[in-house]
């Protein structure tokens, strides 16, 4: 019985103490602020694939020239993924369709990009995309941006 009660103590408490360190870690990533959320799915088809499949939640931080983006349900300080925004071309936008609905937030819109060869998809808030595209478009002089 002291032993299923102390199995059942440390199960807690590992448990506590995982869903503190998830917390530490978002709020050390929003701590310089210029994030916001922001959902991925890299390397897609031509074709969008509209099953809903290949999205990964995250939040992605503006950090000087680039973007970077973290996963949420992660440990890791690093970014998963660094976007430059030199290197950022945006092909297209469009409105989450058939599963995609349900893989994304509700108010999400698509942004298709192109960066440096690989298509990638970012799903965010209206007000998260007219952020991002002026940072895109903020680009300093001499340096190339494509905005479709």
């Amino acid at each position: 019985m002291i032993l299923a009660l102390t199995v059942c103590g440390i199960v807690v408490a590992l448990v506590l103490v995982g869903l503190f360190l998830f917390g530490l870690r978002r709020r050390l990533i929003q701590r310089s602020g210029g994030t916001f959320d922001c959902s991925l799915r890299w390397d897609v088809p031509e074709k969008p694939d509209l099953s809903g499949k290949g999205w990964s939640y995250g939040v992605a931080r503006y950090n000087s020239d680039r973007i970077e983006w973290y996963r949420v349900f992660s440990y890791a300080l690093r970014p998963r993924r660094v976007l430059e925004r030199s290197a950022i071309e945006v092909a297209g936008r469009r409105v989450p369709e058939g599963e995609e609905e349900l893989a994304l937030l509700s108010d999400a819109v698509i942004l298709v990009c192109v960066h440096r060869g690989t298509r990638l998809e970012l799903a965010m808030s209206e007000d998260a995309l007219t952020g991002f595209l002026a940072w895109l478009e903020a680009a300093p002089p001499g340096q190339r941006v494509n905005v479709a």
